[in-house]
């Protein structure tokens, strides 16, 4: 049983270890570009089949070509046309981190996060034309800790996602799953794309404490909550890291003491805020 897998960025890597040590991992497919990049750098040291790729189109035919029955997406990016769907014969299953139908797109778990939600989960899906929105093989609830950041969020839906994976793959492929439709009148949307902008933060307007504590978890590490202020006519790049730590762009993270000790001027500002 041939697999072509698709996605990107750290939090794939146990899924395409999983998938290359238990099946025929054909091919996998990243927008990743360059070969320092976190997938294609592993699979070259794994001896994996990789193509990178800016667009589905200029792929199909070397994609086709591995004669996959299977394939699975995680954290790709890039919506796939119904040819491609097509060109599988068991079609396309996808980790999505979050409890569908609740948070589809691209930001579920920065969601999850900045409305102060206490569970979140993995949903599996068959992938269908539209977006999120195939029918469900499995689904799990997680909760969300109170120092949960991004990373470690993502780290932890992903891992789940593919043990379960590794479970139902086989299952699914002897017949042995009932696919169950999503209430779609349920549906929930995330922001699709977020920006270095999303991250700013006016202090002139500043967002309050349980909020801002919010963004710096939801944005950890990318993009980042930031703002610039300015110290004897000079001006600075400020970055609010988790563990309530800040970090003058280009210098070491510290604490906000040692932050107000170093830029005593700065001490009502950002106490105001982070205190």
């Amino acid at each position: 049983m041939k697999i072509v897998f698709f996605g990107a960025s750290k939090f794939v890597i146990p899924l395409i270890e999983m998938l290359n040590s238990n099946f025929d991992l054909a091919l996998v497919v990243t927008t990743e570009s360059d070969q320092n990049d976190t997938v294609p750098s592993f699979c070259k040291k794994n001896n994996i089949p990789c193509l990178s790729i800016k667009s589905i189109s200029n792929a199909l035919e070397e994609i086709e070509s591995k004669n996959a029955e299977l394939g699975v997406l995680a954290y790709f990016g890039l919506l796939l046309p119904k040819e491609l769907l097509n060109a599988f014969p068991k079609g396309i299953l996808n980790i999505h981190p979050s409890l569908l139908p609740k948070y589809r797109g691209a930001t579920p778990v920065q969601t999850a996060i900045l409305n102060g939600d206490a569970e979140t989960g993995v949903t599996i899906i068959k992938l269908d034309e539209e977006l999120d929105h195939g029918s469900i093989l499995a689904q799990v609830k997680e909760k969300i800790n109170p120092d949960d950041s991004l990373a470690s969020l993502h780290d932890r839906l992903f891992t789940k996602g593919t043990e379960m994976l590794k479970e139902i793959i086989p299952q699914y492929l002897n017949d042995k799953i009932k696919l169950q439709d999503q209430k779609h009148e349920d549906a929930t949307l995330t922001e699709r794309n977020l920006t270095r902008e999303s991250g700013f933060v006016d202090f002139e307007n500043p967002p309050d404490k349980q909020k801002l504590d919010r963004m710096i978890k939801a944005y950890y590490p990318w993009p980042g909550v930031w703002t610039n202020l300015k110290i004897k006519d000079k001006e600075i790049r400020i970055k609010f890291l988790p563990e309530n730590k800040l970090q003058v762009e280009g210098k070491k993270p510290v604490s906000i003491k040692d932050f107000i000790n170093g830029y005593p001027e700065l001490k009502e500002k950002i106490g105001k805020i982070m205190q």
